[in-house]
């Protein structure tokens, strides 16, 4: 079994720099887990420490039921596929997918059937003659993920194996990459700082900030439930909308209250957020949910906003309306031949329903 286990793990450099900060996690057997966070989160640094590349400052990881701390990183039956593929400009590709096990002493027979195997598997077995210089980018990071393959480890490491690569590229390696995962069953976990990959990529997603987990869920628990405001804002593209303001009653009725904008809350809401009566709280919303007035039927007045737009942004299939309030700036996204002109005050619609609420001063999800 291939489980891989942190237990309360942390990483402090030398120059007294805390890159991960007392995280647990526990990976299952033949589970696709991303780690995601932006650049300095502590991600990499995570994966380095399972790989043995770094030294764990304090707490535990397993691989399986054995305690890797102290077991170099050759003897933990790991494969890494790094950022820069690390081939060897020298070797051919059939040389390169074969180094490792050659190392390892594998017989002749036994090299050459893993590598056309992995070959096959990658479609890249027409290039096994060739040199890394006469590859794109797509096809050596093909050969990089094929020199891990024909190692048949326990674990599969892979630190943001797709970012030197264009974007049609990525979108068709980040699929293959989920497709090897289905075919090989084996367990892999994958760092990146794209939520897109992590979205479209992992069964679950552990979410970091300055060295410490935020939440660990599957894409569509992180995207409809984020445990704090941090989470909120980093999954999802465009990116959740923020205002701060206050909750009040008004004839028996709670409402969100920011000068410019007032909506009402849904029923469903109102034991949770009757405890901050009169008090700020951050308002989250994300453009899918708030919409041109004049495209829905009968628009609640008490949940309509009017404010003006300043940018129409076709993306094919939707539109990106950049809109402000006189106070606040905010994303709407909508179907594609809703193009607002420029400049002009516009009625939009929230829906209430799937907006969320985050403590001011904690940052923490309230609803």
């Amino acid at each position: 079994m291939a489980q891989v286990s942190l237990k309360n793990v942390t990483k402090i450099f030398p120059s007294g720099i805390k890159a991960v900060d007392n995280i647990s996690l526990g990976v299952e057997n033949k589970e696709f887990v991303v780690l995601v966070g932006p650049s300095g989160c502590g991600k990499s640094t995570t994966l380095r420490m399972i790989a043995g590349l770094e030294e764990v400052t304090s707490g535990e990881i397993y691989i399986g039921d054995r305690k890797v701390n102290d077991i170099p990183a050759k003897d933990r039956d790991i494969a890494m596929v790094f950022q820069n593929y690390a081939l060897y400009p020298h070797f051919t590709v059939y040389e390169n997918m074969a180094f490792g096990l050659r190392l390892r002493r594998y017989p002749k027979s036994e090299i050459d059937r893993r590598v056309k195997e992995a070959a096959e598997i990658l479609g890249i077995k027409h290039l096994l003659l060739r040199r890394p210089r006469e590859l794109s980018g797509g096809e050596r990071q093909r050969v990089a993920v094929g020199r891990a393959i024909v190692r048949k480890p326990l674990v599969f490491l892979f630190d943001e194996p797709l970012s030197n690569l264009d974007a049609k590229m990525r979108v068709q390696m980040r699929t293959e990459i989920h497709r090897l995962h289905i075919r090989l069953q084996s367990t892999m976990i994958y760092v990146t700082h794209d939520q897109v990959e992590a979205m479209t990529m992992g069964d679950r997603i552990a979410v970091m900030k300055d060295g410490v987990i935020q939440q660990v869920a599957d894409p569509m628990t992180l995207y409809e439930k984020p445990k704090n405001k941090f989470v909120a804002s980093f999954i999802g593209s465009p990116p959740m909308n923020f205002i701060t303001g206050r909750i009040i009653k008004k004839d028996g009725k709670l409402y969100f209250d920011e000068e410019r904008i007032r909506v009402k809350l849904i029923e469903e809401m109102y034991p949770k957020m009757e405890a901050y009566l009169d008090k700020e709280v951050i308002f989250g919303i994300r453009p899918e949910d708030i919409y041109d007035k004049l495209f829905v039927s009968e628009a609640p007045p008490e949940n309509t906003v009017r404010v003006t737009c300043d940018v129409v942004e076709p993306m094919g299939s939707e539109v990106y309306l950049h809109l402000n309030t006189g106070k606040h700036s905010f994303i709407a996204r909508v179907g594609a031949y809703n193009r607002p002109p420029i400049n002009q005050d516009m009625d939009l619609v929230f829906d209430m329903s799937k907006v969320h609420f985050f403590d001011k001063d904690t940052e923490e999800t309230i609803i």
